[in-house]
């Protein structure tokens, strides 16, 4: 079955809880990795999370079937998270579907969240008809958006936000679904709510709990990169050192300006004019005044030829080197810091160029 990803944002449609594999894709990877988050919360039995990279089932096709056959560490039940790009999962997917109608016996649930990939993938045309799986696509949501889901997950912690509370908690988590959930639950927690009791939470509350904002977050570090300042990356990589910022939550944030630079372009055509985008078109893009001038900056430097004669533009190369990079702080937490300062400056410096 196929379902849209902002059904997955209201509740679980219908028929998912019959469903074994669930494909969540499209460019929004914080929307699809939140909605694998809910759905895992809401198995019957969820049991030991057991996590393969895509890349793994790629190599070896058998390795899905074998993990979600096998019993966990103590005993219990489990699920399969796979983190994969593109169709790295489909050929470990189709041998799990094959083997399990030959008699194999039943699976674990599997959830693959795949950056790079789409509805229209081969994994995903593999499973949509099928009534035990559930394929969605995420697209990057707008401000209004995600200001509406924090709002919801107030509302589930039991938390009456004040004034335009939800667009900033929406604004400092970079858009980002899943940051936002996590300062939801801090305040939450500073606000002694629940939802048998609810308390309120104002401004004031947000600010006490050291909540990261947009002049002291992930934004001067996103515009510095991506405009090619270079005479401000290297203050804004020791500030994100100096302040503990979570490397893969700056890689969040790039992807999130980019996949907003890639509406942008989008909106105005190869040969689209910044200037032409009046100011309800600028709400719908999530363009902001404060925003304004730097994404201008970011998009007039990032729409050009990625080379010489190409027909890619910088923004081309950029989105599939943002996600490796998202993949590789993944997998290489100790050393997470340090690639993604060396990558910044990289990206930077290709951004300068003229």
């Amino acid at each position: 079955m196929k379902a849209k990803g902002n059904e997955l944002a209201r509740g679980l449609p219908a028929g998912a809880a019959g469903c074994r594999i669930f494909f969540f894709c499209g460019p929004d990877e914080a929307g699809a990795s939140a909605a694998a988050n809910r759905i895992a919360a809401a198995l019957p039995d969820a049991g030991e999370r057991v996590e393969l990279a895509g890349a793994d089932l790629k190599r070896d096709p058998a390795l899905l079937g074998d993990e979600a056959r096998s019993n966990s560490l103590f005993g219990g039940s489990r699920h399969i998270w796979v983190r994969a790009s593109g169709d790295e999962a489909h050929d470990a997917l189709q041998f799990l579907i094959e083997t399990a109608e030959a008699g194999a016996g039943q699976a674990a649930p599997v959830l693959v969240v795949a950056t790079s990939a789409t509805d229209k993938s081969r994994t995903a045309k593999l499973l949509e008809k099928r009534k035990d799986a559930l394929v969605a696509m995420f697209h990057p949501p707008d401000h209004g958006t995600v200001a509406s889901a924090v709002r919801q997950m107030a509302d589930a912690a039991g938390l009456r936000l004040g004034g335009d509370l939800a667009d900033r908690i929406a604004r400092a988590a970079g858009l980002d679904v899943r940051l936002a959930q996590s300062e939801v639950t801090k305040l939450a927690l500073y606000c002694d709510a629940d939802p048998q009791s609810p308390k309120p939470a104002s401004i004031e509350d947000y600010a006490a709990i050291g909540a990261t904002t947009e002049e002291d977050g992930f934004a001067p570090l996103v515009d510095a990169v991506l405009g090619g300042e270079l005479g401000r990356v290297a203050g804004e990589i020791k500030r994100m050192r100096e302040l503990g910022l979570n490397p893969v939550g700056v890689a969040l944030a790039l992807e999130r300006r980019t996949a907003q630079l890639a509406q942008i372009a989008a909106q105005l055509g190869p040969r689209g004019n910044f200037d032409r985008l009046d100011k309800a078109q600028q709400a719908r893009l999530g363009i902001f005044w404060k925003d304004e001038r730097g994404i201008r900056r970011q998009y007039e430097r990032w729409t050009q030829p990625a080379g010489r004669g190409s027909r890619e533009t910088r923004l081309d190369r950029l989105i599939p080197r943002l996600t490796e990079l998202h993949r590789t702080l993944l997998y290489n937490s100790q050393a997470a810091e340090l690639l993604l300062a060396q990558e910044l400056a990289e990206i930077a410096r290709f951004a300068a160029k003229r």
